[in-house]
């Protein structure tokens, strides 16, 4: 039984960047030779067998084997990135700020003036990545992250604080394009960051420890904390070096970490080729760098834009919430070793709840519903947590803390969604990078919502996670309507089509991408 060819649907956002009126089909149809040639004239892949037949069962098994070899190295260098991330929340409850002579306002500058730094680097990142080649870039950037974090060893003051604060995700985003069907990414994507919740659970039983270190060797046990996650960092940094493969043709061929016997079979890096092709057509030009054309149409798209402020606006609340969630439950009357350790419960049941939500929308086929109750859950945790008196017991403050923190968080699956509807790979790989500086440029903002005059409670400041949270909430609403009244719209052009019309729609679908009336956006 040979495997049957899924119903071509291109991936992309928001078809209002076409520029179409209600009435209007010939522009969709109109597009110029030379915007059409960057997806007409695709690198050969010989792995890709346009004809090749295989089996639901063979692809299960090649399916399988990238779960079982790629994903876990995947899994393992955002572990080691996200404890080095989430050490500066348990280093500064361990009186990081008093060590070096300043208070919580000089953190918020130095995660403000971070956040910038990241955001930027995140689009040249997703683009280098394309000219390097994701197999090697990941590497490259955990080493330099490595150095920087083993750098914190050496802070003295404010200055060297402020200065010590790449980009890792957007890189692995087009990787893992280039082996998984838009029906699987989601779910991988869930593992991805599930991972990361793991690890700052991971990372505050680490510091329970490492922090009782302070004095040895004459080192705060901040930096012992420092000291020991940058080691780490880059020892696996030159292990994936060594371990990563290219693409799916070196799963075919041994050599390096990843063992003398090759992951794939010849057929089965067909099959692992093939499908990914059969999936998305776009992804035929998966080697082909970024161009010009690419950037602009990712600025211009507003479904894109939809997803990016989705971004800004629902995962501003983390930034008072990941940066100062042991100073938080320390302020309840808890210790220092106590309230990092406590900071592990809600990470581990935020990383469950997330992949739980997001298997099932991949099982639904649905995004904004599932967004809309990750956003719902977060408004309601910072509304039980605002509404608590500050003569509460520490038990109740705690569960409320508990509940904020163990949100579903929403950006896999924002991405999932957005990647999902965007029609090329050069302007995935744009709107990649973009969407993880979203991700982190709401620190600008964020990083200012817990006040040194508001603590320990932070009254002020969680009144204003609450807006945040308010404002995403009805952003997943609207943004699953638009899609809802994009495809609407593209069925009435499509029925309004004369056969003639319809020939030569089908003909560019591929080339115009999500700008296509034939195309359908995921709700």
């Amino acid at each position: 039984m040979s495997a049957k060819l899924p119903e071509k649907r291109p991936f992309s956002p928001l078809l209002v960047s076409s520029g179409l009126g209600s009435g209007e089909t010939t522009p969709l149809l109109e597009q110029s030779a030379q915007d059409l040639s960057y997806e007409a004239e695709p690198i050969k892949n010989p792995f890709v067998i346009d004809d090749l037949e295989y089996t639901p069962e063979e692809e299960g098994a090649v399916l399988w084997k990238l779960d079982r070899y790629l994903m876990p190295c995947i899994l393992v260098t955002t572990f080691v990135l996200n404890m080095d991330r989430t050490n500066n929340s348990n280093a500064i409850s361990d009186n990081l700020p008093a060590d070096l002579g300043f208070d919580i306002n000089v953190v918020n500058t130095a995660t403000a003036m971070y956040s910038v730094l990241f955001a930027m680097a995140c689009l040249s990142g997703a683009i280098i990545a394309k000219i390097v080649g994701p197999a090697r870039w990941i590497p490259i950037l955990m080493f330099s992250w490595g150095l920087v974090t083993l750098a914190h060893v050496l802070i003295a003051d404010k200055t060297g604080y402020i200065a010590g604060e790449r980009c890792v995700i957007p890189t692995t985003l087009v990787y893992l394009g280039g082996f998984y069907k838009s029906t699987e990414l989601a779910t991988r994507l869930a593992w991805f960051w599930g991972v990361q919740h793991m690890a700052s659970a991971v990372s505050g039983l680490m510091a329970s420890g490492l922090l009782k270190l302070r004095g040895v060797a004459g080192l705060e046990g901040w930096k012992w904390l420092f000291l020991v996650d940058g080691i780490i960092t880059v020892v696996v940094a030159v292990g994936t070096w060594l371990y990563l493969p290219k693409d799916v043709a070196h799963m075919s061929t041994k050599g390096g970490l990843a063992g003398g016997t090759p992951w794939l079979t010849r057929r089965q890096a067909q099959i692992a080729a093939t499908r990914v092709i059969r999936d998305d057509e776009s992804k035929r030009s998966y080697e082909k760098t970024v161009r010009w054309t690419d950037i602009k149409e990712t600025l211009t798209d507003w479904g894109i834009l939809g997803h990016l402020i989705i971004t800004s606006i629902g995962q501003t609340p983390n930034t008072p919430m990941h940066t100062y969630l042991p100073t938080v439950i320390k302020s309840f009357n808890f210790s220092v070793s106590v309230a990092n350790a406590l900071t592990a419960p809600p990470y581990i049941l935020q990383g469950i709840a997330m992949i739980l939500v997001v298997r099932h929308s991949d099982k639904v086929r649905e995004r904004g519903y599932h967004g809309a109750f990750g956003a719902g859950w977060q408004l309601l945790g910072w509304i039980f947590l605002r509404s608590l008196p500050s003569s509460a017991g520490r038990g109740l403050k705690y569960t409320a803390a508990v509940v904020v923190a163990s949100w579903p968080s929403t950006h896999p699956l924002n991405i999932a969604w957005m990647t999902e509807n965007t029609g090329s790979v050069g302007k995935r790989t744009v709107a990649s990078g973009l969407i993880i500086g979203a991700s982190n440029i709401y620190g600008t903002w964020g990083s200012q919502i817990y006040r040194a005059d508001d603590a320990p409670d932070f009254k002020r400041g969680n009144l204003i996670n609450i807006g945040f949270a308010g404002v995403a909430f009805l952003l997943w609403l609207a943004q699953k309507r638009k899609y809802q009244l994009r495809n609407a719209r593209n069925a009435a052009l499509v029925a309004s089509m004369d056969a003639h019309q319809l020939s030569d729609a089908v003909a560019r679908q591929a080339a115009l991408g999500n700008r296509s009336p034939l195309y359908r956006f995921t709700t």
